[in-house]
């Protein structure tokens, strides 16, 4: 009887076990050290957000060049900053004048930049529509775009998405405003997309981990 008072003391212990696991959520918070809410943190990386200046588009047009000469390297990694510093204020000199707060961040796949610009050189002849009339003088103006290698000798930088403050522009409307950014565009250049010179020797164009990677000819990563 003994054996069987003890067998019978451990399949209800397993019971209760079983019975404490799956309603652990009602007690469990109540334990010593147990706050009564239990929170699960995820860590997101941040955007990591660069000023455009002068110096950062003359270290990008260095890296970009080298790739031209016979014993240059067979690619180049450029930061945000000075990618976009080549290709908005050195190279293209696209940005409205008068933009300030100008900065860019690499986010998954593309390249984003944003600056507070004049709404007077971005919605004249109506090429917002309707949107023109609830923006200020001066809005903030955001993109995110890619790089692709048109021709040896030239790049574009096509356009995924602009807003204006928190509007986001139709994408039928991104070409307009993209015309009234960039002029005397070459012929091949996509509508919602900007021209960029690159050297003849530029075979491919990949933006990740925070960084654009340019490769030279024959030089790009195997598929």
């Amino acid at each position: 009887m003994g054996c069987i008072a003890r067998l019978g003391c451990l399949v209800v212990l397993a019971i209760l076990a079983v019975a404490g696991w799956f309603t652990r959520d009602r007690w469990l918070h109540r334990l010593p050290g147990r706050s009564a809410t239990t929170t699960t943190t995820t860590t997101v990386s941040e955007p990591l957000w660069q000023p455009l200046t002068p110096a950062a588009g003359e270290r990008g047009r260095r890296a970009i060049e080298s790739m031209s000469r016979a014993s240059g390297p067979v690619f180049a990694n450029l930061t945000a900053g000075e990618v976009a510093s080549y290709v908005f204020l050195t190279a293209g000199k696209t940005l409205p004048a008068g933009s300030d707060s100008v900065e860019a961040a690499i986010i998954g796949d593309a390249l984003f930049v944003r600056a507070i610009v004049p709404m007077k050189d971005i919605a004249g002849a109506g090429v917002l529509g309707p949107l023109a009339g609830l923006l200020n003088d001066r809005e903030r103006l955001s993109f995110g775009g890619s790089f692709r290698v048109v021709r040896p000798g030239l790049s574009e930088f096509q356009f995924r998405e602009i807003k204006l403050r928190d509007f986001k522009v139709p994408t039928a409307a991104i070409p307009r405003l993209v015309e009234r950014l960039s002029k005397n565009r070459p012929a091949g250049i996509a509508p919602d997309a900007l021209p960029v010179t690159t050297p003849a020797t530029l075979g491919d164009v990949r933006i990740a981990n925070r960084r654009v990677t340019l490769y030279r000819t024959g030089g790009g990563p195997t598929p």
